[in-house]
């Protein structure tokens, strides 16, 4: 019999085998996350879309408006490093741009 082979001795009732539980897990605090403090990370907040030619790309001035894939009021997504994390909102805070965090997107939850 192989090391990997269980005895049938070995199976709990129900024929569950019998695991050792006592292994101790260790908390996690911010602590243990200081090794990344200093890794900078890209981060985007992508208020709408658009597609256009160059053509008209170039044609752009200031004040020129352009008319984007969202609707007023509706959540704008947050990237960091390219990678959709968050939707939020705009807020203004002593007169400057900011945003809010409303909602965490979890891994594969991207869909728009």
């Amino acid at each position: 019999m192989s090391d990997s082979e269980l005895k049938l001795d070995e199976f709990g009732p129900g024929g569950e085998p019998q695991i050792d539980a006592s292994i101790e897990v260790e908390e996690k605090n911010a602590s243990d996350l200081a090794p990344v403090f200093d890794v900078p990370v890209s981060i985007s907040a992508v208020l709408g879309r658009a597609t256009m030619s160059v053509a008209q790309l170039l044609q752009l001035g200031s004040g020129s408006i352009l008319e984007l894939d969202r609707k007023v009021g509706e959540a704008i997504d947050i990237y960091v490093n390219n990678r959709l994390v968050a939707r939020g909102e705009v807020v203004i805070v002593d007169e400057r741009l900011g945003v809010t965090m409303t909602e965490i997107i979890k891994d594969g939850d991207t869909a728009a």
